[in-house]
């Protein structure tokens, strides 16, 4: 494979789930938590850990479908971007949106995995980014994010 593609998949694996020296990644930062402290807000109008959780699964979604050249609409939750969860989500829906997370995640997985590397340093289709660009801004996204996480749950502690 690719040394080019091997680095960007590092790089997601390192932002998602795998263990990196800089702490906790997205993964690990929603690990164990409830539907009642993901569903928690530091103030009105402020997001919840659940609407982080499925905005990033939204943008997983985003960079898959202009790297595969796909037509947008597909993404499980109507909208885009920000989705407003339940104030009293229950376990099982908590548990879907980590499922939702989790298989659009194994989604942009595998299309970086088979992507071609001569293809990297172009645009990628509907954007002004390359796919080099695309890739390693969601890595940076998803650790952000876990950052974000990691302070909502001191926060409520």
């Amino acid at each position: 494979m690719d040394p080019e593609i091997l680095l960007l998949l590092r790089l997601l694996d390192e932002a998602y789930e795998k263990k990196a020296w800089h702490g906790p990644n997205l993964r690990g930062s929603l690990r164990g938590l409830t539907a009642e402290q993901a569903a928690w807000r530091p103030a009105p109008a402020r997001h919840n850990i659940g609407e982080i959780a499925v905005h990033t699964a939204y943008w997983k979604y985003a960079v898959t479908r202009r790297l595969r050249g796909e037509k947008r609409g597909s993404f499980p939750c109507k909208g885009s971007n920000w989705f407003k969860r339940p104030e009293s989500q229950t376990e099982e829906a908590w548990k879907a949106d980590l499922q939702l997370l989790r298989q659009q995640h194994l989604r942009l997985r595998e299309t970086v995995e088979g992507f071609e590397a001569a293809r990297l340093h172009r645009k990628a289709p509907g954007s002004q980014s390359s796919a080099l660009a695309l890739i390693q801004g969601i890595a940076a996204h998803d650790l952000y994010h876990a950052g974000q996480i990691q302070l909502l749950k001191r926060l409520r502690a």
